[in-house]
């Protein structure tokens, strides 16, 4: 716990932390019986191993689908369970989220969980590897990052999930992202993987097959295993007379093997005694900036923060489903009104966005003082500049009817005849979403033309 404490061990999180309400079942499992529903299979007909369905179905499907299309079908099936209304981020997902000693994550899986229950506490500094990856994505660890508190790095070390081959789906994949990493993997996080290198790991349930585990291991360390000079906990429940436990014994140096738990298991008793030692999960400094915007953005979400979080949250996801990196959505997640300085760079966001969605509410509409007006007036000033749509505004109430708000800009923007979009609760409804992507086309054949 001293360890953690120090901010001296990185999380790596596994596909077995994945899990169903029981802490048992994988979530993998009900994503792959969803892309075979999509594809017209029976989920019943393949007898599968539990936490690498995904990969074992993806397999099966490979000859059948074009390669374009089982990327954006895995994509959608995963976006359909972690989107549905009733589901529930898993457990131990969220119990290492609220864990604010940990600063760094490397997450083995696409999809974006961690991030989205790290957001409940901070702000998050997204890292994307995928051999496909645009340069003008690619990003490192920030200058200075120890000191940025309220910030913390995830780094999804095979992609994240989007409607392009930018992720891994089956083992061929994971091997070509291995490759990459060695070929050009201090080209481009070259601090990140030199912080891995100088920190402890703890390896929660990665379900590595056994060649990328010694790899992952030997990648990660300064000098040979044998010769580790820092400590790796891998938290797997391996036999004695497996080949991987027999070599670690051998060659495995600092690298301790926890069995007595599985990896559920040992999220939720590290979360009880990091509890017990610091108290209730820590918040993050109330002045703070979380975010400072690129110069430029695609989406501006403005919102009340204090009466539409939760469904700007909702929009938010949205967005990052259509492919949209998190580094193109503006969205303030600061839960506390900004100061003077804050207020600067949500102004500047505001001026250099491509798209600004203005949320409106009820219960927004009747306060009667509150920046996020401020935010509306500047928008509605730069339309007059603007020569193609630029404001759209969003309803999120239940009931779709733009002439309710009263609020000044919204009054202006139904006087210049602004298409107002529906977005009951902040999920967007067919004619919305169908909008968004025609947006979200125009801004990248626009950024490749210039």
């Amino acid at each position: 716990m001293n360890n953690i404490g120090e901010n001296n061990v990185v999380p790596i999180i596994g596909s077995r932390l994945l899990v169903g309400a029981d802490g048992r079942t994988s979530l993998q499992a009900q994503i792959a019986a969803r892309l075979l529903k999509d594809c017209g299979k029976d989920a019943g007909e393949l007898p599968l191993s539990p936490f690498r369905e995904l990969n074992e179905v993806v397999s099966q499907l490979k000859g059948s689908i074009g390669q374009q299309d089982l990327y954006d079908a895995v994509h959608e099936a995963i976006h359909a369970v972690t989107e549905a209304k009733d589901f529930v981020v898993p457990a131990p997902i969220r119990q290492l989220a609220e864990i604010a000693h940990f600063r760094l994550f490397v997450t083995l899986t696409s999809d974006d969980l961690l991030a989205r229950s790290l957001r409940q506490r901070c702000a998050v500094n997204e890292l994307i590897h995928s051999p496909n990856l645009p340069t003008s994505e690619g990003r490192d660890l920030l200058p200075g990052w120890q000191t940025r508190s309220g910030e913390v790095n995830v780094l999804y070390l095979f992609g994240k999930s989007r409607s392009a081959p930018m992720f891994a789906i089956h083992d061929e994949d994971v091997l070509e992202y291995a490759h990459n990493m060695i070929a050009y993997g201090r080209q481009i996080f070259g601090t990140f993987l030199g912080e891995l290198q100088q920190r402890n790991l703890l390896l929660i349930g990665c379900n590595f097959p056994e060649w990328l585990s010694r790899f992952f291991l030997r990648a990660t360390n300064q000098k040979r295993l044998s010769e580790n000079y820092r400590r790796s906990w891998l938290i797997e429940q391996l036999q004695p007379e497996e080949n991987f436990t027999r070599f670690l014994n051998r060659y495995g140096g600092g690298t301790e093997i926890l069995s007595d738990l599985s990896p559920v298991e040992f999220v939720a008793e590290l979360h009880r005694r990091w509890l017990k030692e610091y108290g209730t999960p820590m918040q993050e400094s109330a002045h703070v900036i979380h975010d400072i915007p690129p110069r430029k953005t695609m989406f501006f979400i403005s919102y009340s923060r204090k009466t539409d979080l939760p469904r700007a949250e909702r929009l938010y996801q949205s967005l990052l489903g259509l492919g949209i990196a998190d580094s193109e959505v503006w969205f303030d997640r600061k839960t506390l009104e900004p100061g003077q300085d804050y207020q600067r760079h949500i102004l500047d966001g505001i001026r250099n966005c491509r798209y600004f969605l203005p949320l409106l509410s009820q219960a927004c509409n009747q306060r009667e003082q509150a920046f996020v007006f401020s935010e509306w007036g500047e928008a509605t000033q730069r339309l007059k500049e603007m020569n193609y749509e630029y404001i759209f505004p969003v309803v999120i109430d239940s009931e779709f009817v733009p002439e309710n708000y009263t609020a000044k800009s919204a009054r202006v923007w139904a006087d210049e005849h602004l298409n107002f979009a529906y977005a009951p609760e902040g999920q967007p409804d067919e004619a919305f979403a169908k909008k968004l992507r025609d947006l979200v086309r125009i801004a990248r054949r626009g950024s490749m033309q210039s």
